[in-house]
C-alpha cells in the first residue's frame, strides 16, 4: 500500500510540473490597480513570485505601443492605449522584457530576467474594441468583444456602422481621426458578427457606450466586415510649410515633441515620417537644444523603418533636444535604391493630397538641377524614363521649363497647354549625385571624409570606429576603387561632424541617409584605391579585378586572364592591402558588364600600383567569354605563440604592420565570435577563447562581431583602438586527416585510396587480414580508434598510436566482419582533446576460396 501511496504522490507531483511547464500566458502575465483587468501595472509571475515589469531594461529602449500591444493580445484585451511610467522611492526586483524577443512573437514570461529598478510600466489596453491585421496600431479589421465572461471577438458588419461611430472607436483607441472605413479593408477573418447596429452620437468615449439597435442582423454579405484606418497622430510644427518644423506626436490627448539625442535619427529615418505625413522626400533633419530637459517621445529607428508608424514606435523620456525636420512639399522621388533616385513625383495641389508622375518629354537637365537642389542631394547623374519603374500615380500634363536657379520645381514656368498623353515607359526617373568629397589627400581617392548637407561641408566622425567594410561603401559612392586603410586623425578641439550609422550604410543607404549631427574630435583618413578594385567577392579581399585607367573617363574595365599572371596579381593584392594572392581563375565572381581591357600587364611583381607595371603595345580585340579574371588575396590575420598555426594570440595586418587583436574590460567577443575567425584561418571549429591582460593599453585591432559574424572576414570588420586585452584563440582543425589501409594473408598489401567515395575491398572465409591506421608525426602519443559500423550492429577497438599507427589484426575473416571501418586518432593537446578521422573502407565477405 505504501509503494501504491508514493506512486499516487510522484504522479500528482509530476502532473504539477507539467502544469507549471504549461502555464497560461494570461495566468503569468496581470494588470492590477485599476477598475478594470485591461489596465494597470502589469506583472509577470515567474519562477512562483509576481513582480512588477521594468519599463526600461533593454538599452535604455523603453516600451513603446508596439511592444504593449504584445502584452495586450497576451492579457485577451484590446489594442494598446497607452503606457506610463511610474518611479518608486527605492529601487527592487522586476522583470525586464527584451523587446525583440516579444516581437518575435514569444511570450512575455520566456522574454523576462530578473532586474533591479524603480520605473514600473503601467499599460492601457481597450477592454472591447481592437484593430487586427492592419499595417499599424490605428489600422485593421474591427473587432469587439462585448461579453467579458465570454473570451470570443466579434467582427462589425459595414452595414451597422458609420463614420460617427469610427469617430469613437479611433478616440477610444488613442489614434487620431478616422481616414478610411471600407469594408474587407484588412481581410474577413474568422470571427463571428456582431448582430446590432451602432447609432453613436460621436462624442461617446468607447464603443459599447452607444446606442444600438434593438433587433439582432442575421446576415452581412461577404467582403464586409469594417476595415477602420484611423489617422496618426503627428505632425510639424513652427516651419514655413505643414512639412517642416518640429515633429510632434499626440499621445493621451497631449502633443509632445520627439527628441533627437537618444533616437540617433537620421534622414532614412526621417524619410520614414515624411511619408507617414504625406510630404515628400526627407531634406534636411537637425537636432535643436532646449534649456532644460522636458518630456518628449523618442522613436526607435529600428521600429520605425520597419514600416511601423511612428506612435507605435514611441516611448516617453527626457530630454533637452528637439529634432526639426524639413521635408519637401510637392516633390518627391520614389522607388529609388536611395533618397536621392527615384521616379519623380509631383503634388501641385495641397489640398488635392494625390501625386503625379512627371512625363519625360516635359522635363530636362535644367529642370532635374532644379529638383536635385530642392531635395538636398547633389547634382543630377543620370535622367532616364522608366528607369524606377512606372507607378500608377496620374501624369503631370504640362512641360516644366525652369532657367536652373529656383529654389523649388514649382517656382519654374510651365507650358500654358495640357499634354494628353504621355508614351509608356517615360516617367522621369532621376538619380542625384551623393554630396560626399574625400578632401586632404594626394588624390581625389585619399585623404579626409567630408559629406555636404544644408550647404555646409563638414567632417566625418570616427567615434563608431570604422570598419574596411564601412570604408567600401563609402569608396563606392566616391567611384574609387577599393577601401585600403581607416586611420583616426585627432584634432586639437570638438568641432561639428556628421555621425555615421554603420548598419545604415551596410544595408545599402548613401552615407547622407545615414548621416546624423555631432561633435567630435575625432575624423577619419580613409584611402581608396584609384584605379583598381575587387567586385562581387565575398569579402574585401576577393573578387572579379576591374581597371579604371582613365580618371576623367569614370568607367572600369574588367581584365581578360590571358593578359594577367601571378605576378601582375601579386601587385594587385599589395596594391589593396591585403595578403598574397591565393587563387587566380577566369569567370569566378562572374562575367559582370563592363568592357574589357585591352592588352597584356607585364609587371616584374613589385610595383605598388598595376597601372606602374609595364603593358604590351599592342590592344587586344577579343576575350574568350569566362575569362575575366577572378582573383582571391589572402587575408593578413595569425595566430602566433601557440603550438600550432591554429592556436595563439591572433594577429592581424595592416599597412606593412602586424597588430594583435584586443578587447576592452566589458568583454565582446564570444566562442560564436572566435568560431568566425578559426574559420577565416582555415582551422576549423573554436575551441576556446582567453583575454589576456595586457600592463597598459596599447594600438591594437579592434573587431566588430556583428560584422564577423556576418559572414565578412576579420579585416573588413576591423578598427584601431586602444585596449587592455589580448585575445588568445585555440581552434580545432589541428589535426591532419590518418590513413587507413588493410592486408590479407592470402592478397598481399592493399591500401585505400584517398577518394570521394568508400574503398572496397574483398576478403574469404577464414583468411586473415589487417587494417592499419596511420597519420603524419605531428604531436607525439595519442591512440587510434577502429571504428565498424554494419546494418546489424556497431563496434569500437582501440589501440594506442605507437610511432604514430597501429595495426587491428583479424584472425580468421567471418560474416560478421563486413561493413565499413574507418580509423579515428585522438590526441590530448593545449589542455584539449582533438580528433580527426579518415576515409571510410567497406570490408565484403566472398566465401572460400577455391
Amino acid at each position: 500500500m505504501d509503494h501504491l501511496v508514493l506512486l499516487l504522490l510522484l504522479l500528482l507531483w509530476s502532473s504539477g510540473l507539467q502544469a507549471e511547464g504549461k502555464l497560461n500566458s494570461t495566468e503569468s502575465v496581470r494588470l492590477v490597480g485599476r477598475k478594470s483587468r485591461c489596465a494597470g501595472t502589469l506583472e509577470l509571475k515567474r519562477e512562483g513570485e509576481w513582480r512588477p515589469v521594468d519599463i526600461k531594461y533593454y538599452y535604455n529602449s523603453g516600451w513603446t505601443l508596439k511592444t504593449a500591444a504584445a502584452a495586450c493580445r497576451e492579457l485577451d484585451c484590446g489594442s494598446a492605449v497607452s503606457v506610463e511610467q511610474r518611479d518608486e522611492s527605492s529601487y527592487r526586483y522586476m522583470w525586464g522584457i527584451r523587446p525583440d524577443c516579444v516581437h518575435s512573437g514569444s511570450a512575455l514570461r520566456d522574454c523576462a530576467s530578473s532586474f533591479s529598478s524603480r520605473s514600473i510600466l503601467g499599460l492601457v489596453c481597450s477592454d472591447s474594441v481592437r484593430l487586427v491585421n492592419g499595417t499599424s496600431l490605428c489600422s485593421g479589421r474591427l473587432e469587439l468583444k462585448s461579453d467579458q465572461s465570454n473570451q470570443s471577438w466579434s467582427s462589425v458588419c459595414e452595414a451597422d456602422f458609420d463614420q460617427q461611430d469610427a469617430e469613437v472607436v479611433c478616440r477610444e483607441l488613442g489614434c487620431g481621426a478616422p481616414s478610411v472605413l471600407q469594408g474587407a479593408l484588412y481581410g474577413e477573418g474568422e470571427a463571428p458578427m456582431w448582430s446590432k447596429e451602432f447609432q453613436c452620437g460621436g462624442n461617446e468615449s468607447t464603443l459599447l457606450d452607444c446606442r444600438s439597435s434593438g433587433s439582432d442582423r442575421n446576415t452581412c454579405s461577404p467582403g464586409r466586415a469594417v476595415g477602420l484606418t484611423c489617422s496618426e497622430p503627428v505632425r510639424l510644427v513652427g516651419g514655413d510649410s505643414r512639412c517642416a518644423g518640429t515633429l510632434e506626436l499626440k499621445h493621451g490627448g497631449v502633443w509632445r515633441p520627439v527628441g533627437g539625442y537618444d533616437s540617433a535619427w537620421t534622414l532614412k529615418e526621417a524619410a520614414a515620417a515624411c511619408r507617414e505625413l504625406d510630404c515628400g522626400s526627407a531634406v534636411s533633419l537637425e537636432e535643436r537644444a532646449e534649456s532644460s530637459d522636458r518630456s518628449m517621445w523618442s522613436i526607435i529607428p529600428d521600429c520605425d523603418l520597419s514600416g511601423s508608424a511612428l506612435r507605435d514606435c514611441a516611448y516617453s523620456y527626457s530630454s533637452q533636444s528637439i529634432l526639426n525636420l524639413t521635408c519637401s512639399d510637392s516633390v518627391r522621388l520614389v522607388n529609388g535604391t536611395r533618397l536621392c533616385s527615384g521616379r519623380l513625383e509631383l503634388k501641385s495641389d495641397q489640398s488635392n493630397q494625390s501625386w503625379s508622375s512627371v512625363c519625360e518629354a516635359d522635363f530636362d537637365q535644367q529642370d532635374a538641377e532644379v529638383v536635385c537642389r530642392e531635395l538636398g542631394c547633389g547634382a543630377p547623374s543620370v535622367l532616364q524614363g522608366a528607369l524606377y519603374g512606372e507607378g500608377e500615380a496620374p501624369m503631370w500634363t504640362k512641360e516644366f521649363q525652369c532657367g536652373g536657379n529656383e529654389s523649388a520645381l514649382l517656382d519654374c514656368r510651365s507650358s500654358g497647354s495640357d499634354r494628353n498623353t504621355c508614351s509608356p515607359g517615360r516617367a522621369v526617373g532621376l538619380t542625384c549625385s551623393e554630396p560626399v568629397r574625400l578632401v586632404g589627400g594626394d588624390s581625389r581617392c585619399a585623404g579626409t571624409l567630408e559629406l555636404k548637407h544644408e550647404g555646409e561641408w563638414r567632417p566625418v566622425n570616427d567615434y563608431s570606429g570604422w570598419t574596411l567594410k564601412t570604408a567600401a561603401a563609402a569608396c563606392r559612392e566616391l567611384d574609387c576603387g577599393f577601401a585600403v586603410s581607416v586611420e583616426w586623425i585627432e584634432e586639437s578641439s570638438r568641432r561639428s561632424v556628421w555621425w555615421i550609422r554603420p548598419d545604415c550604410v551596410h544595408s545599402g543607404s548613401a552615407l547622407r541617409e545615414c548621416a546624423s549631427s555631432d561633435s567630435s574630435e575625432l575624423i577619419p583618413g580613409l584611402t581608396c584605391s584609384d584605379s583598381v578594385r575587387l567586385v562581387d567577392g565575398t569579402s574585401l579581399c576577393s573578387g572579379r579585378l576591374e581597371l579604371k585607367s582613365d580618371q576623367s573617363n569614370q568607367s572600369w574595365s574588367s581584365v581578360c586572364e590571358a593578359d594577367f599572371d601571378q605576378q601582375d596579381a601579386e601587385v594587385v593584392c599589395r596594391e589593396l592591402g591585403c595578403g598574397a594572392p591565393s587563387v587566380l581563375q577566369g569567370a569566378l565572381y562572374g562575367e559582370g558588364e563592363a568592357p574589357m581591357w585591352t592588352k597584356e600587364f607585364q609587371c616584374g611583381g613589385n610595383e605598388s600600383a598595376l597601372l606602374d607595371c609595364r603593358s604590351s603595345g599592342s590592344d587586344r580585340n577579343t576575350c574568350s567569354p569566362g575569362r575575366a579574371v577572378g582573383l582571391t588575396c589572402s587575408e593578413p590575420v595569425r595566430l602566433v605563440g601557440g603550438d600550432s598555426r591554429c592556436a595563439g594570440t591572433l594577429e592581424l595586418k595592416h599597412e606593412g604592420e602586424w597588430r594583435p587583436v584586443g578587447d576592452h574590460h566589458y568583454p565582446d567577443w564570444t566562442l560564436k565570435t572566435a568560431a568566425a575567425a578559426c574559420r577565416d584561418l582555415d582551422c576549423g571549429s573554436a575551441v576556446s577563447l582567453e583575454r589576456k591582460e595586457e600592463s597598459s593599453d596599447r594600438a591594437m585591432w579592434r573587431i566588430r562581431s556583428d560584422c564577423l559574424q556576418s559572414g565578412s572576414a576579420l579585416r573588413d570588420c576591423a578598427s584601431s583602438f586602444f585596449f587592455p586585452f589580448i585575445l588568445d584563440l585555440v581552434c580545432s582543425d589541428l589535426l591532419l586527416q590518418p590513413n587507413i589501409s588493410w592486408s590479407s594473408s592470402m592478397d598481399g598489401v592493399s591500401e585505400a585510396q584517398q577518394q570521394q567515395h568508400q574503398e572496397e575491398f574483398r576478403v574469404f572465409k577464414g583468411s586473415t587480414f589487417t587494417i592499419s591506421c596511420s597519420i603524419q608525426p605531428q604531436y607525439p602519443g595519442g591512440s587510434f580508434q577502429l571504428s565498424f559500423t554494419s546494418s546489424t550492429s556497431a563496434i569500437n577497438y582501440t589501440q594506442p598510436a605507437v610511432n604514430h599507427s597501429a595495426d587491428f589484426l583479424f584472425p580468421a575473416a567471418e560474416p560478421a566482419h563486413q561493413g565499413s571501418y574507418s580509423c579515428v586518432y585522438h590526441v590530448h593537446v593545449f589542455s584539449h582533446n582533438f580528433s580527426s578521422e579518415s576515409r571510410q573502407l567497406s570490408v565484403s565477405f566472398v566465401g572460400v576460396r577455391d
